[in-house]
């Protein structure tokens, strides 16, 4: 006796694709436009343009490490993203609450992995602050990464409280 196989949720790497051209697209505009470490307000007193490099991880980690962070960095980046595409390819195609997350996370790490490659650093554009508080300069990859973490912590979360209430 067959048994009918149910979708998975590879599809949803059809969403890392878009985060990750949208990205590669946004970073040639950056590279084509903007200056380098010149602000450029978008919101006055909240909201620069501002043209900037990180070699290292998140909040520029490990940047001045001489160069091999690049290739970790990457290696963590592709590893992470196969598991997730491992982890997608076993979960339900209409299970959004794992799948939007994992694919977000996805698109980000690739997108900066692809500009850690081509340039040996990532390139990152949008500068918030508020009066003398700068937070560090972001991409949309990292967008991408930092929502897709929390979607995958939030909807966790609340899976396990569900869970917990059935039994």
């Amino acid at each position: 006796m067959m048994t009918k196989v149910k979708p998975n949720a590879l599809i949803w790497l059809a969403l890392s694709a878009i985060v990750i051209a949208l990205d590669q697209w946004t970073k040639a505009w950056v590279l084509s436009s903007l200056p380098e470490y010149t602000p450029v307000p978008v919101i006055d007193g909240f909201w620069n343009w501002y043209r900037t490099y990180n070699t290292g991880a998140a909040f520029s980690f490990l940047s001045d490490a001489g160069g091999w962070q690049t290739w970790l960095f990457s290696a963590l980046a592709v590893g992470i993203s196969g598991l997730l595409a491992f982890w997608l390819s076993r979960t339900p195609r209409s299970d959004w609450r794992t799948a939007l997350p994992f694919a977000l996370v996805v698109g980000g790490a690739l997108g900066n992995v692809i500009d850690r490659v081509i340039h040996g650093h990532v390139i990152d554009f949008v500068q918030w602050y508020w009066r003398d508080h700068y937070w560090p300069a972001f991409n949309i990859a990292d967008s991408a990464i930092v929502a897709g973490a929390v979607g995958i912590a939030l909807f966790g979360l609340f899976q396990k409280k569900a869970d917990a209430g059935k039994g």
